[in-house]
């Protein structure tokens, strides 16, 4: 039986995360998956993730495993993906979205509204320190890292009040449970790609069987959605890390997308929302349209001094 070999970090999330995908990959492929564990310098540096940048901390190592054949495709949390193309790799397959929410995870089942004033906020993401600051600038924001166990360990033993993560990790681990309150994505977006996974591959055409399985795992609308998101971050020239929020779907044969920028402390922001028609649900129309409500949510956020809130991320 043919073998198929996924690049995964090694973290509890990723190896999770990879697994589920992997499984339906094999049973469309007919294969036998053999995972590969990639280190990544997001897994080893204990910087926060705004002064690393963001960008490529948790995707480059697994791009170089790829490169020199040490497995036949890798799996991503898309939001942590640059957003330009890289030499020699293409976009596989991206699979359907789970939760795109942020969900808080507070002591004594508390919400966002009845934290106290004071209350220590766990979050290593800039965006989501900036959405606090607007929301409730009485709470202080804690930059941390780490797993989500040892993340919501810091809640359990009192060290915090609560910590911000993403819904869809969670429930990957089936750890949904310890989520408070769940932030409506109206008023709460959250980052782009956030709930949804990338399956990249070699440029070249790849084996029957994965090109089988990768057809199989990928879903048509999510790629579309998140290809609207991701053209805002490469428009505005920002990195993975910048406090940045796109939220983008389809309904009613329309293709929405909203995004906003915010200063770093939350004072400030800019937002903008357009909707596109495609052709049809084929994935070359949905596209199209993706990029036209991209283009048009870019140049309105730069006419209204977006760069100044976000600026360019800078050449490593």
């Amino acid at each position: 039986m043919t073998v198929i070999r996924v690049g995964t970090r090694g973290s509890a999330l990723a190896l999770a995360q990879t697994r589920q995908v992997a499984e339906r990959l094999a049973k469309a492929a007919g294969a036998e998956i053999e995972y590969v564990t990639v280190t990544t310098e997001g897994d080893v540096s204990r910087a926060s993730l705004a002064s690393l940048g963001g960008t490529g901390v948790f995707a480059t190592a697994l791009r170089e495993s790829l490169l020199a054949g040490e497995c036949d495709v890798v799996v991503h949390s898309l939001k942590d993906l640059p957003t330009a193309e890289h030499d020699g790799l293409r976009l596989g397959a991206v699979p359907k979205r789970a939760d795109a929410r942020d969900a808080l995870c507070a002591a004594d089942g508390r919400t966002l509204e009845t934290l106290p004033e004071g209350a220590r906020i766990g979050t290593g993401s800039p965006r989501r320190i900036a959405q606090l600051g607007a929301a409730r600038p009485d709470l202080v924001a804690v930059d941390i890292r780490g797993n989500i166990d040892t993340r919501l360990g810091k809640v359990a033993d009192g060290e915090l009040d609560a910590v911000l993560l993403a819904a869809a990790g969670l429930g990957r681990l089936g750890r949904s449970d310890a989520a408070t309150d769940l932030l409506s994505i109206d008023d709460w977006p959250t980052a782009p790609g956030q709930g949804a996974l990338a399956l990249e591959v070699r440029a070249e055409r790849a084996s029957r069987e994965l090109e089988r399985g990768l057809r199989s795992v990928d879903h048509g609308t999510t790629r579309a959605t998140v290809l609207a998101e991701r053209l805002v971050l490469a428009g505005l020239e920002a990195g993975c890390s910048a406090p940045i929020a796109a939220h983008s779907f389809v309904d009613d044969d329309l293709i929405f997308l909203t995004a906003t920028v915010y200063s770093g402390d939350g004072t400030q922001r800019v937002t903008s929302s357009h909707a596109a028609t495609p052709e049809s649900r084929q994935a070359s129309h949905l596209a199209d349209a993706a990029r036209e409500v991209a283009a048009r949510a870019v140049e309105e956020l730069l006419g209204n001094g977006a760069a100044e809130l976000a600026p360019k991320e800078e050449a490593p």
